[in-house]
This record gives C-alpha cells, sequence and structure tokens, in this order.
C-alpha cells in the first residue's frame, strides 16, 4: 500500500479532500440542520417500492475483485496471486478466503461479477459512479463549473425523491462524506447530514445531538430560538408594512414562514429522543458489535442499520485506503477482513430483525484492480470488470451473476455500467429515474440519462 495516500489522499497525489471539493463544490460540509431540513421542493412519495432504505458501503480506491470475489486459481502466477477460494453456503458458488464470512451467510446476498465501466481514475470514477454523470474535467483538472450546475449524487437523489422517513434527516454519511456524494444543483439542502467522528471510538457521540454537552446548553439554545422568533416577527411586521401592494414582500414573507418551520424541525429533530436513542450506538450489546467487527467499516455499518431503523433514507459509509498499488496482498488481509465482517454482519441482522427484504445494501467500490501484478507487489486500476453485492431491497438472495474472462480481466456475460446500477437502485426505491429536474440555469437534466434496470438481479 502506498503509504503516503493511504489515509488522506489517492495513488496520483490528489487529496481526498480535495476530490470531495472537486465533485461537490464544497456544498456537502458544515451543513446545518435547518438547512438541511429545507426542502422547498420535495416531491411526493413514489409508488410502493421493495426498498425504503439503502444503504451503499463505498470502498474508496479499488478493492480487488480478483482477490475477494472472482478468484482465478488457473490463472499464471503473476494475475492469481496468494489466495484460495472457497467454497459458500450456495452450492457451486466460490469466494476468496479473506471473505470466510461472508462465504457462510452468501445465501442472503448477490455477487454481481459483471459491474463495469470505462473510467479508471478515483475522482472522475466515483464522481460518475455516486451522479451517473462525467464530471467537468479538462487536462486532469476541474473545469470553473458553477454550484448550481453540478450534478446531485445518489444520496441527495434519494433524499429530494423519496424525503424524510422519520425524525433522521433523509440522507447521512459517515465517517466523512462520500466523494462527489452532494447535492449539485438541487442545493444545500439536499447534502448529507455528515458524521465526521468515527463509532469505532469509546466516547463516540454525534454533535450538535446533544445540546446539554455543546458549548451552547439548551438553556442558551432557547434564548436563541426566542430571539431568532422575534426577529422573524419584526422582519414580518416590517414586511407588512413596507409591502403596499407588490409580490415580492409577501412572497419573502412566505419563505421566512417555511423557514420557520424548518428552524422547528430542526429543533425537533436534536431534542428527539427517538433520533438520539438511533445515534447511540453504545446501546448495542457487545456480542453484536464484536460481530460487526471493531474497525470503522464495522462500527459505521452497524450505525448505518440503526440510523435506516430510525428512518433514514439513504446512508453513504464512506471506507477508505483500497488503493493499493503498493504490496497489494498485506494490504487485502488486513482490509478484507473489515469488508467481510461488515457486510456479513449487517445482512444477518437485517435479516433477523425482519428489515432485509426493505433495506437495499450495496457494496462497491469506484473500480476494481488489475489482474496483473505489478514490480511492487500491486494491482493497479482496473475498471473493465469488478464485482459489486447487493442485498435485500427487492434483489434475488444467494445469486451469482455475470462472469469474467480467465483472468478476471474482461467481462464475458452482458456487462452492467453505472447507469444500469443507478437505474435498478433507483427501481428499487420506486424512483422513477426519466424524472426530469431543471438546473437553475434551465438546462433538463433525468436523474439518469441512459442504462437499463438489471431486471436479472430483481428477485
Amino acid at each position: 500500500m502506498n503509504k503516503k495516500f493511504a489515509k488522506a489522499g489517492y495513488c496520483d497525489g490528489v487529496t481526498r479532500r480535495r476530490a470531495i471539493r472537486i465533485g461537490a463544490s464544497g456544498l456537502i460540509g458544515g451543513l446545518s440542520l435547518p438547512r438541511l431540513l429545507a426542502m422547498e421542493d420535495l416531491a411526493p412519495l413514489a409508488t410502493p417500492a421493495k426498498a425504503k432504505a439503502c444503504i451503499f458501503l463505498f470502498l474508496e480506491g479499488g478493492p480487488s475483485h480478483i482477490d475477494m470475489w472472482d478468484l482465478k486459481p488457473n490463472a499464471p502466477s503473476e494475475v492469481r496471486g496468494p489466495f484460495n477460494p472457497i467454497s459458500t453456503k450456495v452450492p457451486g458458488t466460490q469466494i476468496g478466503e479473506l471473505m470466510q464470512h461472508c462465504a457462510q451467510v452468501a445465501d442472503k446476498f448477490t455477487i454481481l461479477r459483471s459491474h463495469s465501466h470505462g473510467d479508471g481514475g478515483h475522482q472522475t470514477g466515483t464522481h460518475w459512479l455516486l451522479t451517473g454523470y462525467p464530471p467537468a474535467f479538462a487536462d486532469g483538472q476541474a473545469k470553473s463549473t458553477p454550484a448550481n450546475e453540478l450534478y446531485p449524487s445518489i444520496g441527495s437523489i434519494i433524499s429530494r425523491e423519496l424525503g424524510p422517513g422519520g425524525p433522521m434527516p433523509p440522507y447521512i454519511s459517515m465517517p466523512n462524506p462520500l466523494g462527489s456524494g452532494g447535492p449539485g444543483f438541487y442545493g444545500p439542502s439536499y447534502s448529507p447530514f455528515v458524521i465526521e467522528t468515527d463509532p469505532v471510538e469509546p466516547d463516540f457521540e454525534v454533535r450538535d445531538i446533544n445540546l446539554a454537552k455543546t458549548a451552547i446548553g439548551e438553556q442558551r439554545f432557547q434564548h436563541r430560538r426566542r430571539l431568532l422568533e422575534q426577529l422573524e416577527e419584526l422582519g414580518a411586521k416590517g414586511l407588512l408594512a413596507n409591502s403596499g401592494q407588490g409580490e415580492a414582500p409577501i412572497a419573502t414573507l412566505g419563505r421566512s414562514a417555511k423557514m420557520s418551520t424548518y428552524y422547528e424541525k430542526a429543533f425537533s429533530m436534536i431534542t428527539s429522543a427517538e433520533a438520539k436513542k438511533a445515534f447511540n450506538i453504545q446501546e448495542e450489546p457487545e456480542s453484536v458489535r464484536e460481530r460487526y467487527g471493531y474497525h470503522q467499516l464495522g462500527q459505521c455499518a452497524l450505525l448505518a442499520r440503526r440510523l435506516v431503523e430510525a428512518g433514514c433514507r439513504f446512508v453513504g459509509v464512506d471506507h477508505g485506503s483500497w488503493d493499493t498499488h503498493f504490496d497489494n496482498f498485506t494490504s487485502h488481509e488486513k482490509l478484507a477482513p473489515t469488508a467481510d465482517s461488515a457486510l456479513s454482519a449487517l445482512v444477518t441482522d437485517l435479516d433477523e430483525r425482519g428489515m432485509l427484504d426493505e433495506t437495499l445494501v450495496v457494496m462497491v467500490g469506484e473500480m476494481g484492480r488489475t489482474p496483473n501484478i505489478n514490480k511492487d507487489a500491486g494491482r493497479d486500476h482496473h475498471s473493465m470488470a469488478q464485482t459489486a453485492i447487493f442485498a435485500g431491497g427487492g434483489t434475488k438472495r444467494g445469486a451469482l451473476i455475470g462472469a469474467t474472462d480467465k483472468t478476471a480481466s474482461r467481462v464475458t456475460t452482458t456487462p452492467v455500467g453505472i447507469h444500469d446500477l443507478l437505474r435498478t437502485i433507483f427501481h428499487l426505491m420506486g424512483i422513477n429515474s426519466d424524472k426530469i429536474h431543471y438546473t437553475p440555469l434551465g438546462r433538463p437534466v433525468p436523474i439518469v440519462d441512459g442504462g437499463q434496470v438489471f431486471e436479472e438481479l430483481l428477485a
């Protein structure tokens, strides 16, 4: 693994923070609760769907499909690597020995080996995967595209189309914002609520949820709330006194009233016992926490289950350091078991609680890794063949879909592209992918431009 960029950046030296800025133009950070809840153009709920929520486990940097899910034991030594395939609970289906817990619950999820696209760049591939649109780049640099012309991400689309399902924000990401996971031209109202603390820490808590522990405190918060109400009341009186017959002040007054409602909703969330309970991962039995794994991905997956249980529509979990150009095999010996315990525990836990059929779980990276092992015992970027995992939410159980050639270099069945993947997710959640929204400059943008629902994945 390239230790220089293991935590902060990619192999090309672009930092993760820089990639996030490229993808979302700064709209995903520092979002206040009132702005999050100010969803003025919320669409009515879609027709009944299989999935009420989606947990999106994003393995940032690119996990090695040939070492985890699509092993080729008969390939030449410069391709196959040191890991062996093992049998799973599904007769005839084998996966890598690093995924031993997933092998025991393979009857609960689908392995899609035919995911493929043509962008092998980290930030560009991530942008395409999360938005369905290629980013605006020129000579390797992001173009100066206005924020109101950027494309919205999958989480923001689900947030806008479905709205809140309870006291929780509809779109939450952790422990970092998903790169390119912002609202684009939808505006900051559809940004994620970002949990930037690590739930594996013993003193983990979410900022702004517990007023008693904040610098403000409940008494000062109530004082500020009353002051805000008084200012809005004075502003409304001033507008009425000076409005005459004009329409603009009345419209402004209506907007002021709406914002007051949003602040009330934000206050309700902060003080909601249900919201506080959902974030309190310490309530979980020790046996459950151990099953998920005491590592960042495992505890984020557990917290994600708690959040969708409380009504969150989309939880994006960002897990980095999968960019293994150096010492790929030692790196995967450490990384793959975290994905193994997190995914296997999540689908089992959801199933035991009767939630799996209504919760879509997706595990994917922006790319796979090259079959050929490089001179540094690493694998490089490879987007033409990779594996994606689907569970619940109307997808098949125990299925193995798609195939690659003898070196896992190319898909030999019908490739499933990014548009197909996104369109299928939205279909399962009851969202019309052909729906068009207009940018502030009047440009029509369909939710997904191309592709088709991948029927073979559906239960």
